[in-house]
């Protein structure tokens, strides 16, 4: 089990850890130890809680994006956002393809907190598109996202259907390269995200992100997938057993997919939520420096 503080160049600063409901801010770049260190002193601090404290301690760098909606999949419709210097619409301006992205909301729905968090990828060079599995749905209800996540869990081939359909959308524009987009989703969105990738072998992707989302470990399902897998997982949660998720590890391993699983100790479900009791901050940017590290290098 990879259990590690990776030290991985990052491209500037990235606004960091929406994840998923509220809180965003930058994550510097890390090149040494010492810059570690000095990064957790600064950023990791209990007295950095807040959107002001945060923009007062670091400076903000990144891409100018430019976002439009966009239909991709009959009815439905999904937030894309690129770097302004590579729009889609002019080939004479998209002079270089890009990797893309996937991202799947978790059961609020596509709400501002998960455009904000395509915007942060964005910035950093990816072209994103956030895409919409409750038809428009959002909600801040725990008994209605319930029943969204369900319909959706009972009837897996519209979702299925509707994420190959955004792989499809991305790789047909102009600055998109294909061969490298991504998924990546949190709690029911990451297991949409898991879904995605074993529905995929008519479209590869370049990688997986899944945080803390259904897992499976049926090694003749996951023998589908191809490409390097990122899970992000807490040792307390009530919803994804640490069980679970080494046997998911251990079904990876066995069929030989390139995977860095992490358990964090700890934490439950959702820790990555700023709106959410679990919260856990410095967990939650641990992860997403990883995630912007493994993107960084498999995409």
């Amino acid at each position: 089990m990879v259990i590690e503080h990776r030290i991985h160049m990052v491209s500037a600063l990235v606004l960091s850890i929406m994840i998923l409901n509220v809180l965003t801010f930058y994550t510097p770049v890390v090149e040494t130890a010492k810059a570690q260190e000095e990064y957790k002193r600064a950023f990791l601090s209990p007295a950095v809680t807040t959107i002001s404290s945060v923009t007062n301690s670091i400076s903000t760098t990144g891409q100018t994006t430019q976002n439009q909606t966009v239909t991709y999949y009959e009815n439905a419709s999904g937030y894309l956002v690129y770097p302004l210097s590579n729009s889609p619409n002019n080939a004479s301006v998209a002079t270089e393809k890009l990797p893309a992205i996937v991202m799947i909301h978790e059961n609020r729905g596509l709400n501002d907190n998960i455009k904000s968090t395509a915007d942060i990828l964005a910035k950093q060079g990816y072209v994103v598109l956030a895409v919409d599995l409750f038809q428009g749905q959002v909600t801040a209800d725990p008994n209605r996202a319930r029943e969204l996540s369900s319909d959706v869990r009972n009837n897996p081939g519209v979702a299925i259907e509707n994420m190959k359909s955004a792989v499809a959308y991305l790789s047909s524009l102009q600055n998109v390269n294909a061969s490298r987009i991504a998924s990546i989703g949190w709690c029911f969105g990451g297991g949409q995200s898991l879904q995605l990738a074993l529905n995929s072998e008519d479209h590869p992707l370049a990688a997986t992100i899944i945080y803390y989302g259904q897992v499976v470990n049926d090694t003749g399902e996951l023998s589908k997938i191809r490409w390097p897998v990122l899970g992000i997982f807490g040792d307390k949660d009530q919803a994804i057993s640490v069980d679970s998720v080494r046997a998911f590890e251990k079904a990876l391993n066995e069929t030989g997919v390139t995977n860095q699983i992490h358990i964090y100790p700890g934490v439950g479900h959702a820790f990555a939520n700023p709106s959410n009791d679990n919260y856990a901050p410095q967990e939650t940017a641990d992860a997403w420096m990883k995630t912007l590290a493994f993107l960084d290098k498999y995409v």
